[in-house]
C-alpha cells in the first residue's frame, strides 16, 4: 500500500461508458478516489448516493470524484443510471488497482474468510500525491472526506 506523501499508484481502466480512463488525465485537479465492492448494494448505494449529493460542491471546486469496483462496465452504468451518479465509474475486474492501493485483501463475512475488496477511500492532490488514505471506511465517510479534500 503507498503512503501519504508519496505518488498515487497510476491506472488504466474502462469505465461505466466504455472509455478509457487514466489518473493522470486529472494531473492539476484534486481526485477523490473510493473503492467499493459491488454496485447496486446496499453499502455501495449509500456511499455512492452520498457522493452524489455533495458533487456540485466538489465539481465547483475543480475537484473530480472516481469510483472503482470489480464490476464490469455494463453493471456499472445500470447502477450509474439508477442513481443518476454524475461521476466517474472504473472497472477493476482484475483488482490490480485495488491491490496497487492496498484496497484489496482478506475481509470476513458470516464468520467466513475470503478476499475481496475492502471499502476504502484516497485523495490525491493536483501533483498526484496521495494526501489521504483510508481503508475499511464506512459508507456515508466518503462524503466526509471528499468535502475536507476541497477545502484543503
Amino acid at each position: 500500500m503507498v503512503e501519504v506523501g508519496e505518488q498515487a499508484p497510476q491506472f488504466e481502466l474502462t469505465s461505466d461508458k466504455g472509455e478509457t480512463v487514466k489518473l493522470s488525465d486529472f494531473l492539476g485537479r484534486k481526485v477523490v478516489l473510493y473503492f467499493y465492492p459491488k454496485a447496486d448494494t446496499p453499502g455501495c448505494t449509500t456511499q455512492a448516493c452520498a457522493l452524489r449529493d455533495v458533487y456540485p460542491q466538489i465539481e465547483a471546486q475543480d475537484a473530480v470524484v472516481i469510483g472503482v469496483s470489480p464490476d464490469e462496465p455494463k453493471a456499472l452504468a445500470k447502477f450509474r443510471e439508477k442513481y443518476n451518479l454524475p461521476f466517474i465509474l472504473l472497472s477493476d475486474p482484475g483488482h490490480a488497482v485495488a491491490e496497487a492501493y492496498g484496497a484489496w485483501g482478506e475481509k470476513t463475512m458470516h464468520g467466513k474468510k475470503y478476499e475481496g475488496l475492502i471499502r476504502s477511500h484516497f485523495g490525491i492532490d493536483a501533483d498526484g500525491r496521495l494526501s489521504e488514505a483510508q481503508i475499511k471506511v464506512k459508507p456515508l465517510s466518503t462524503a466526509d472526506l471528499a468535502l475536507k479534500l476541497i477545502t484543503l
